[in-house]
């Protein structure tokens, strides 16, 4: 299983706005960088180069010391229709009337299941 990051465009840069680079996100939720890195390759996480020496997530990825519930669950389901890393960003954070607010925003608020029901309509 190869690491999944990628390199990211200043559009999508700019949807996310915040980021935490893997090193912080590993101690927020209480994980050596190795084992962070670890959920970015099962896609539980998904990591960009931003021109620093790691790979950054969103910061909204993240609610405490856990990653945000149900987040896991819709990258999974974003990867299997087909969406890569930036297209699942682009994806989760471009605003969505009908939610409102953006995917990462519905989810963030617990609606992840309207959201993962979202995402699988995407495959078909």
């Amino acid at each position: 299983m190869t690491l999944s990051v990628a390199q990211i465009d200043r559009e999508t840069d700019e949807l996310v706005g915040e980021w935490l680079p893997l090193s912080e996100v590993g101690r927020r939720l209480g994980l050596s960088t190795g084992r962070a890195k670890q959920l970015l390759k099962e896609k539980k996480l998904l990591g960009v180069r931003r021109g620093g020496s790691e790979p950054e997530v969103p910061a909204i990825f993240i609610d405490g010391d856990d990653v945000v519930k149900g987040l896991p669950g819709t990258l999974t389901v974003l990867s299997d229709s087909g969406y890569d890393v930036v297209a699942s960003l682009r994806w989760l954070f471009t605003a969505d009337d009908s939610l409102p607010g953006s995917p990462i925003a519905a989810i963030a608020a617990g609606r992840h299941t309207e959201v993962k029901r979202r995402a699988q309509a995407l495959a078909f």
